[in-house]
């Protein structure tokens, strides 16, 4: 996502590398080489151009820092004018009511029956609550039993009518059960269409005048590019939605949808949604979609992955052993399952600062660690626990049990003594300071 966006206003910033000061003339160069980043991520050209104009205004009108080359301030006036496109803050949902009720629209393929059971999840298991999923869409049973599928796999129960076709009438009798059931949260997951037609708008205004729900949320997909913009700004003409859902921001998308849809249509953009998984769900906060455009990372948002898998008491006992030298392969297996719950693997290391154009064209992903796993899991207790009985006759079991190779044996054997010994390196202090930075990280959130 935003990788060739990322590299062109890279390519962009560099043009005033070496310059004393910004003037006319080069930052003129610069900006236009932003204009065209912006209008090949398929960002409106109007808004591509206020873009442009704005930074240019700031640019010359500012006081620059004799210690701030122009370059580094041209990176923070483009910075802060992609926050303030995207909406400059995170903007929460609406939850009030009892049940509350939220109303899912957009078209057909957009994403709205699997977003629908992410945020299900979401409410469920990272905000404490109760939620039940309605099936609205009537008219493909296919989007039914999807639904179902997913409720089943989160454990959320899904509300449906056999043979009933009117998606209002099986709205009201969710939220009478719901209110029977003690369901905090109501999800309507309605019909979509291949395009936008008057008996689509015509049903889903009638959804929301009958249901009147806290929060309606209009989903699109964000691999449509300006046609995503354009769908948002018909949509909320017709049913003022209160916020925006991008998906498939982990496709081939180019970034013109994130970056136009707030001031296309004033709505906030709520979540973005990545993958197929459940939990592949992350609120939307535009100063860290900005950090990412820019190449800058997104450390924040790693940590609280990291937060979400890694239990506080899980971690005390983890330090207590490499203190006392007792990290062993098991323990090293565990991290590893940590890890990947996290999410895709390029996806993490793309968030840490400076590395997401080291391995933009490397080919990583979770798929990596199967040899090693397979390696672990061929070794008896006693060999995980005690990697240095690993004599050529035990490799070599491993390796024929492994589906590997005495190589790759060797290899796992080699990394996993030069992680114990950096781990016992910070064993001193600095895993419990990883653990109060991240606490400190996550209350600074929160405010």
């Amino acid at each position: 996502m935003f990788e060739n966006l990322t590299d062109r206003l890279d390519k962009s910033f560099k043009i005033l590398k070496g310059q004393g000061r910004i003037t006319e003339i080069n930052i003129a160069d610069s900006l236009k080489e932003v204009r065209r980043a912006l209008l090949d991520a398929d960002v409106n050209y109007k808004i591509a151009k206020e873009f442009t104009d704005t930074v240019k205004q700031k640019a010359l009108g500012a006081d620059v820092i004799k210690a701030v080359k122009p370059g580094e301030m041209m990176v923070k006036l483009v910075h802060d004018e992609l926050v303030t496109l995207m909406g400059a803050q995170k903007e929460d949902m609406n939850l009030q009511g009892n049940p509350n009720v939220i109303l899912i629209a957009g078209l057909q393929g957009s994403g709205k029956t699997t977003f629908s059971g992410k945020l299900a999840y979401y409410l469920k298991n990272k905000m404490g609550r109760k939620p039940l999923l309605v099936a609205g869409d009537v008219y493909r049973p296919a989007a039914i039993e999807q639904l179902k599928v997913l409720g089943s796999q989160i454990e959320v129960p899904v509300f449906t009518i056999e043979g009933e076709m009117n998606p209002v009438k099986i709205a009201k009798e969710a939220i009478k059960q719901a209110k029977l059931m003690g369901n905090t949260n109501v999800i309507v997951d309605t019909a979509g269409r291949l395009a936008i037609d008057e008996e689509m708008m015509k049903e889903i205004r009638s959804l929301k005048q009958e249901l009147n729900p806290q929060e309606t949320l209009f989903v699109v997909d964000a691999m449509t590019g300006q046609d995503a913009v354009n769908t948002a700004k018909e949509f909320n003409e017709q049913i003022d939605y209160d916020g925006v859902i991008l998906t498939k921001l982990d496709g081939d998308a180019r970034g013109g949808a994130a970056l136009s849809i707030r001031s296309t249509v004033h709505k906030p953009i709520k979540f973005v949604s990545t993958g197929e998984k459940m939990d592949a769900l992350d609120i939307f906060y535009p100063e860290r979609m900005a950090d990412r455009i820019l190449g800058m990372g997104d450390i924040v948002s790693l940590v609280e992955k990291a937060q979400e898998q890694i239990d506080e008491e899980d971690a005390r006992r983890l330090q207590k052993k490499i203190a006392k030298n007792e990290f062993d392969l098991d323990d090293f297996f565990k991290q590893i399952q940590q890890i990947k719950k996290m999410g895709n693997i390029k996806d993490l290391a793309s968030m840490i600062p400076g590395v997401g154009k080291a391995i933009k064209d490397m080919d990583i992903d979770n798929d990596s660690f199967k040899s090693i796993e397979a390696i672990i899991q061929s070794m008896t207790p006693g060999e995980k626990k005690d990697p240095t009985i690993l004599n050529g006759t035990r490799r070599k079991r491993i390796a024929m049990g492994s589906g590997t190779s005495v190589a790759e044996v060797n290899k796992l054997i080699i990394q996993f003594n030069e992680t114990r010994k950096m781990m016992k390196m910070v064993s001193g202090g600095g895993a419990r300071n990883m653990m109060k930075s991240m606490r400190k990280m996550k209350k600074k959130k929160r405010r």
